[in-house]
């Protein structure tokens, strides 16, 4: 059994069955045993890989899109280029070193990198990926710590580490799912609670749902995305935002643990597990737009190849031998492939009304 179970199973035998949502986020950020306080998940000795360490191909497209994005604000001379969310640093890495080729290198005179990053242990790793860079980032805690400047930002695989909120449907209406302690007293189960959503929050068909149906609502997700809509709305920018998702609301249990690159029950390791869920591209658009910005969607393929991928990756390959050419091809169908990333992920670029480049 893990820290954090027999934690958890401590405080819901105290005080009562807790929500998916406060479960969710004790797994990741409790500061003692959470999966990201505690472990490092990312690259084959974690439990799963992201696209920037797949290949540096993925940094390279969207080190252009930052550049075009850059170019359609008015190539400010003095604005924020920010990762939210950065992991190793790979990706800021893989951006800043192409960004100081494009154009001259002018993206990077004009840009005060910074990083958005709550995990002191993940900022420590972040730092020594980034130690080559000619200009050193600034890491700050969260996004009302960006100085008012138009900002350039961009998130990989972020929104799906915030908690959701899940509802079942009974015979008596939407009831709020909670994690308890099981029959025998040393596991943990799903039950349902008392607290009902509100309706209007609920995804389409959800007035005729059967029994047993599960609905996700992500009221931090929301917010976090509001707050970055605003700042682009206020000061100027654009923001890209990567995950994996649908283009549509919808009901569902969405719920994930991934361990060892393998999926695991959600309940059976927290803390040593990581968990996730889909995100409602939907639900972020229409936040964005709630403030003014126009909002773009696709997914993750259609994008990077309308970047130019593949023309890049032949270039890259070019008078390689036969296994680094085979290596690269690979890369590509794992960022791009239909049956890979480029359908299960989604992408999400938002910016002042025509002031922001899509491919």
């Amino acid at each position: 059994m893990t820290a954090l179970k027999r934690r958890l199973i401590g405080l819901i035998r105290a005080t009562g069955p807790i929500t998916v949502s406060d479960y969710f986020a004790a797994c990741l950020f409790d500061p003692d045993h959470g999966y990201y306080t505690t472990r490092e998940p990312f690259g084959r000795g974690g439990d799963f890989i992201t696209a920037p360490e797949v290949s540096q191909l993925f940094g390279e497209m969207l080190a252009l899109w930052a550049w075009q994005n850059w170019q359609a604000i008015g190539a400010p001379g003095c604005f924020a280029f920010v990762e939210i969310g950065p992991g190793r640093g790979t990706l800021m890495a893989d951006m800043t070193r192409a960004l100081s080729r494009i154009g001259g290198g002018a993206f990077m005179d004009a840009a005060s990198i910074c990083m958005i990053e709550a995990s002191e242990r993940l900022t420590d790793v972040q730092r020594k990926t980034l130690a080559g860079l000619p200009a050193q980032p600034q890491w700050l805690a969260a996004i009302h710590d960006l100085p008012a400047l138009p900002l350039v930002i961009i998130g990989n695989e972020l929104f799906d580490a915030l908690p959701i909120r899940q509802y079942v449907k009974t015979a008596t209406g939407w009831r709020e799912r909670m994690v308890a302690v099981d029959e025998s007293g040393g596991g943990l189960t799903f039950a349902v609670g008392t607290g009902a959503p509100d309706p209007d929050l609920l995804p389409p068909g959800a007035a005729d749902a059967p029994q047993g149906t599960i609905a996700e609502i992500a009221p931090a997700r929301t917010a976090l995305m509001d707050e970055i809509a605003t700042r682009i709305a206020t000061h100027g920018g654009a923001g890209l935002f990567i995950d994996y998702g649908s283009l549509e609301s919808g009901l569902g249990d969405t719920l994930q643990a991934v361990k060892g690159h393998a999926y695991d029950p959600v309940l059976a390791h927290p803390g040593e597990a990581d968990l996730t869920s889909h995100v409602d591209f939907a639900a972020l658009e229409n936040s964005a737009r709630e403030k003014g910005l126009e909002a773009r969607t696709a997914t993750q393929g259609d994008f990077l190849l309308a970047l130019g991928l593949l023309q890049r990756a032949g270039r890259l390959g070019a008078g390689k031998d036969g296994a680094t050419q085979e290596r690269i091809r690979s890369e590509v169908e794992r960022l791009a492939g239909p049956g890979q990333m480029g359908k299960l992920f989604k992408v999400l670029a938002l910016g002042r009304p025509g002031a922001l480049w899509m491919p």
